[in-house]
């Protein structure tokens, strides 16, 4: 099953009818629409499985809920640490430890719960530095997090090593697997180098995996798995005395569309082991020769080794944003990254058929760029690096806020 362009027709119009099927249904009550229920337990057993819980290692309570996407997946994560660590060990000040490279999202948690961030800065590998996030630990933490891979970079961080440092001072350690959680454990099959990632590492005792991205899943589903139920308790709301009724309430949404639980169930039974293996591999191989493709370009250089379907890379000779705003102009959407200045793709598999072009137009744009520095007409490249240099950070999130409130 390779998803790759009008090939995709097939599956997405699947998806799409499963959703119609259950568009008006609410998981929210339960009595009254059991078989999504009983969808959303699939969804997220079958999930749960791909990251461990069959393992003995695993300790076989892996529990969880699906989510609006990665960010509520994590938002309830850091929830559910901070109640468990109050309620096992009293912190009332709770502190997170991050490394520089994790999400933006475990900052928006933080200021939505109240939680200090305590931010590491990566490695000379961009990864996170595990002495650093020891310096960190006290007696106010309740979690660290990892990433398997990193948004940025697409670089796995040392879980394994965060594991044995969550274990010892019997503080909390999610890993955030909304990028590789559907791609991760078909590489590992497939023979890829990948670290140890999932509940098998000791320490673990939450995850977050995204299946509307490489789980081919509608857009808006996610989940959170949770290494026992006794954790996962502190992620629900129960209300008693409200006038209308009890009520208690798994995620942050009240009413959730059950449709969209319908959609992912079917992208995942249809899809399969043999699918999800098939469209990896070519994902995997292509993410290699557009590596070692741009590592061949001169002037470029790849940040770090990438253990996934993310390559960033930078420049030590041409404006590295110049060049996005030359690829743009050729239709291609980079994500533009800082510290250091530099560019990610995130491979799909509408990228197996064209990868050939893109390193082609790649190749391209840092020559146009050698051969005529300086910023294009209407593009980007001069915003990009003002923002970077500017040493007042809140100024740069005020013009943040700024634009986000004359654009929605």
């Amino acid at each position: 099953v390779i998803l790759r362009g009008s090939e995709s027709e097939g599956h997405f119009a699947l998806i799409n009818k499963a959703y119609s099927m259950f568009s008006h249904t609410n998981p929210l009550h339960q009595d009254v629409f059991k078989s999504v229920a009983q969808l959303e337990a699939e969804v997220v057993a079958m999930t749960a499985a791909l990251l461990g819980s069959k393992e003995k290692s695993s300790g076989g309570q892996i529990c969880g809920n699906m989510t609006s996407g990665g960010t509520e997946s994590i938002l309830l994560a850091v929830k559910t640490s901070r109640d468990y660590m109050r309620t096992k060990k009293g912190i009332t000040k709770p502190e997170m430890i991050i490394a520089e490279s994790a999400h933006s999202a475990y900052d928006k948690a933080a200021q939505y719960f109240n939680i200090k961030v305590r931010r590491v800065p990566v490695n000379k590998e961009f990864l996170a530095d595990v002495k650093g996030f020891k310096r960190c630990i006290n007696g106010n933490t309740i979690m660290m997090v990892g990433s398997a891979p990193g948004f940025p970079h697409g670089l796995i961080d040392p879980i394994e090593e965060l594991g044995e440092l969550a274990s010892r001072y019997d503080i909390c350690l999610h890993v955030d697997l909304c990028l590789g959680g559907f791609v991760l454990p078909f590489a590992r099959k497939l023979g890829y180098p990948i670290p140890p990632f999932d509940f098998c590492v000791k320490g673990v005792t939450s995850i977050s995996t995204d299946v509307h991205k490489y789980g081919l899943a509608p857009k808006g589903t996610s989940i959170v798995l949770y290494k026992n139920h006794e954790i996962r308790k502190h992620q629900f709301v129960a209300v008693t005395e409200w006038t209308g009724g009890l009520y208690v309430s798994p995620t942050i949404a009240g009413s959730r569309p059950g449709g969209l639980i319908a959609g992912a169930w079917a992208a995942m039974t249809s899809l399969g082991l043999n699918g999800y293996m098939e469209n990896t591999g070519h994902i995997m191989e292509v993410s290699k020769k557009i590596q070692r493709g741009i590592e061949d370009i001169p002037g470029l250089f790849v940040i770090g080794k990438p253990d996934m379907t993310v390559v960033a890379f930078g420049s030590d000779s041409v404006d590295i944003f110049e060049v996005n705003d030359i690829m743009s102009s050729k239709g291609w959407h980079l994500n533009a990254l800082q510290r250091p200045n530099s560019l990610h793709i995130c491979v799909t598999l509408q990228h197996t058929v064209i990868y050939e072009e893109f390193l082609k137009d790649l190749k391209d744009s840092v020559d146009t760029v050698k051969a005529n520095p300086g910023p294009i007409s209407g593009g980007r490249a001069p915003i990009y690096g003002a923002a970077g240099k500017m040493p007042d950070r809140g100024m740069v999130r005020e013009l943040l806020v700024e634009f986000m409130d004359a654009s929605c």
